[in-house]
């Protein structure tokens, strides 16, 4: 029997703590499995370790430098010296020239039929550093952009742009993920969708502008550019062509807007695309959203509501009839808290029927209609039909008009409990929404149980989260002065880090503002008091603003001060 003081492969990376004995036993095994070179670089492939705490000791091992791609500034005129094809299909990023020495990071600098094949492609010297694969197709992507490797192919050496019009007439592929390694106009439009996946975006926009195509992703709220390729603008045409052959769409109209939507798979996760087609003077601009499963079906307990705020929406969806309103802006996730609520009361004892626009996500058990206002379907129309299937609860997309309003406030007043969303930015708002509406104040006030107020914040990156000072401007800025400043509390912000892009942010919740629809408040809403005295009246009945919601969540470490200032801006403005 060996002591453990022998030597034996690996051990460094036990010394280290990098892995445990049994995990580099796997590892050893696994290793002669591939017929791997390196034992380091298979412990990072079965996620016993990382590449940061691998890497550093296998470039000290190899006597060559170890380089971190992401930290490098790496000059354009570098990356324009090296084809896209050659560091994709050698998976090398170029970092600097010096003398007519090209630095390059690589994966093995062992690999020396590889540093040949690239020396004699590119004329010149090769100087090999060690970088991590990972890191180096993250550098690939931001220098290079997305799918450069696919736009490289398409243009012939004359330069001239070549599109294969067999790759507009495939059929739609079921997995993405497969496909991202396939060729042509597909392969760019199933990388973009999946780079998209990956950097949880909820959007991807796709814009033409007279000299370029940009491409941006909306991520926790937030539109950031993308990088691709300049050349792309010369296929244009066939990205959005591509696009509405997936979503069914009829690829010859190019003068009205157009609707429709794709399911793909990501591994095991299926997504929905929402695409929406908008003519514009350069081309069509295309809006794709992303849903899951995984994203949209949240409980109440998952959407940032505090305790309080819980144990009164429990006892409002467990009302027999009423009105419950949802609002605020576009994207504040309202459907999703709709959707939380519905869940938590389904069962077999209740019947429940949705009109929406669009669907997001089936719920299992819960009736869903989608409106067609082509054919005539609208919400209005929808809920009178509803009405003759016997529902106990009913969800109304949106209350757009006086008409739907009308009717969602007799449904509750006969006996059913409504769910629906109005885009006010405040709870009090609702009222004076409803009363525009030219909505009779005795009917809302009969009908309406609870308005809530919501917006999403960015939470704090677990990964880069560090302690900062109390910034008084913005703490002024939310209206706290008197009732903070004077007292001590921690509050936290982000670094930034790879982890959260260096945004110093990562993931969503929600901040609330309840306005339960008590005897004062009624008596106020009869009288057709203004939103604002209603708000102060129901602040001094103990409602919490989205402001001070979101205040609480500061102290909690969950968000920053000023990104509830961001989200909450438009209450001032109305103010």
């Amino acid at each position: 029997m060996k002591k453990e003081s022998e030597s034996f492969p690996g051990k460094i990376f036990v010394e280290n703590n990098i892995v445990t004995r049994e995990e580099l036993d796997i590892g050893i095994r696994e290793q002669q499995r591939r017929d791997s070179r390196y034992l380091g670089l298979t412990l990072v492939k079965l996620g016993f370790a990382a590449e940061e705490e691998i890497l550093p000791i296998l470039a000290e091992q190899l006597s060559v430098p170890y380089v971190k791609v992401k930290d490098k500034d790496i000059d354009p005129s570098v990356i324009e010296k090296v084809p896209a094809k050659v560091v994709y299909h050698y998976k090398v990023m170029p970092l600097e020239m010096k003398n007519g020495i090209l630095t390059m990071a690589v994966t093995d600098p062992l690999a020396v039929h590889v540093l040949d094949d690239i020396r004699l492609l590119l004329g010149c010297e090769i100087k090999p550093v060690l970088g991590g694969e990972k890191d180096i197709l993250e550098g690939l992507n931001k220098y290079y952009g997305i799918g450069a490797e696919t736009v490289e192919g398409m243009i012939d050496e004359t330069g001239l742009a070549k599109v294969k019009e067999s790759s507009l007439s495939e059929t739609v592929p079921e997995d993405i993920e497969d496909l991202a390694e396939d060729a042509s106009i597909i392969r760019f439009v199933n990388q973009i969708l999946l780079q998209a996946f990956h950097d949880r975006a909820t959007d991807i926009h796709i814009e033409p502008f007279e000299d370029e195509l940009q491409v941006r992703y909306r991520i926790d709220g937030v539109l950031y550019e993308t990088s691709i390729p300049p050349t792309i603008k010369h296929f244009q045409a066939a990205i959005i062509s591509r696009i509405k052959i997936m979503a069914k769409l009829d690829i010859a109209e190019r003068r009205l807007p157009q609707d429709g939507r794709i399911k793909v798979k990501v591994g095991e996760e299926e997504l929905d695309l929402r695409v929406s087609i908008l003519p514009t003077p350069h081309g069509e601009s295309v809006n794709i959203r992303l849903l899951s499963s995984r994203y949209m079906l949240l409980g109440l307990k998952n959407l940032g509501l505090s305790d309080k705020d819980i144990t009164i929406l429990e006892l409002m969806i467990k009302k027999p009839h009423g009105i419950i309103l949802v609002t605020g802006p576009t994207g504040s996730g309202k459907t999703t808290t709709l959707y939380a609520c519905l869940s938590k009361i389904n069962n077999n004892e209740k019947k429940i029927i949705t009109i929406e626009d669009p669907i997001e996500y089936q719920l299992k058990g819960i009736t869903q209609i989608q409106i067609l206002p082509k054919i005539d379907l609208t919400f209005s129309r929808g809920l009178r039909s509803m009405l003759r299937h016997d529902p106990d609860v009913m969800m109304v997309g949106e209350v757009r008009d006086y008409e739907t309003a009308e009717i969602t406030i007799r449904v509750a007043l006969t006996g059913h409990l409504v769910f629906s969303t109005l885009h006010t930015n405040d709870a009090a708002g609702a009222v004076t929404r409803l009363l525009d509406m030219s909505i009779e104040p005795y009917l809302i006030s009969s009908s309406v149980e609870c308005i809530i107020a919501q917006r999403l914040v960015r939470l704090i990156c677990p990964d880069c989260k560090h302690e900062v000072k109390q910034k008084k401007e913005l703490i002024e800025e939310m209206g706290f002065t008197k009732e903070i400043l004077e007292t001590e509390a921690i509050i936290f912000e982000g670094k930034g880090c790879e982890k959260c892009k260096f945004t110093g942010y990562r993931g969503r919740t929600g901040i609330y503002e309840f306005l339960v629809m008590n005897d004062e408040i009624r008596q106020l809403v009869l009288e057709r008091t203004p939103a604002n005295i209603i708000k102060e009246k129901a602040i001094s009945l103990g409602m919490r603003t989205l402001r001070q919601d979101g205040w609480e969540k500061v102290r909690k470490g969950l968000t920053t001060a000023s990104e509830v200032v961001r989200v909450t801006q438009q209450e001032d403005i109305m103010e």
